[in-house]
């Protein structure tokens, strides 16, 4: 009997608590790793997402701001923003009457109508909070826009100059 437990061969215990911890540490690794790829795109998106909202925001606002009627530009009225503008008839070569755009905030929602059409196209969406105010004296508007995406929040303070008087 004691020469057959000379000849087997096994693990000891040291052995196998070795390799316990580096299955563990190599286990922990994967794991870390594999929630890494699940997560980082989604806030990855979420952050895009709420940085194309804002920006879609102040490229509409900005060109509309900088294309106003000097004079026609109202925040304090029901509606977000609003303001007039002309635009060139090339039928008769002159300017047309003056139009009315609207911004209008609801629902986390921006919308822009043109001439008071309803609902209004959509511009920006998950508007957090959102103000705007008309500096008449250095003539800028001054907008802030924050918007949140799952838990991405992105805020934005701009200025615009419409064109001189």
């Amino acid at each position: 009997m004691t020469r057959l437990m000379k000849n087997q061969k096994g693990f000891t215990l040291i052995e196998l608590i070795v390799a316990l911890a580096i299955a563990s540490v190599i286990g922990v690794a994967a794991t870390m790793t594999a929630h890494q790829v699940v997560t980082i795109p989604v806030i990855s998106n979420d952050s895009n997402t709420a940085i194309n909202q804002v920006r879609n925001a102040v490229n509409w606002i900005n060109r509309d701001v900088q294309s106003a009627t000097p004079g026609s530009i109202n925040t304090t009225s029901s509606k977000f923003l609003s303001m007039e503008h002309l635009e060139w008839d090339d039928g008769t070569s002159t300017w047309s009457t003056p139009i009315r755009v609207e911004y209008a905030l609801g629902n986390g929602e921006l919308r822009r109508s043109y001439n008071e059409s309803t609902p209004g196209t959509l511009v920006a969406q998950y508007i957090d909070t959102a103000s705007c105010s008309w500096n008449s004296t250095e003539k800028v508007l001054t907008v802030n826009i924050t918007v949140q995406v799952g838990t991405r929040t992105e805020t934005r303070t701009f200025e615009v100059k419409p064109r001189p008087d």
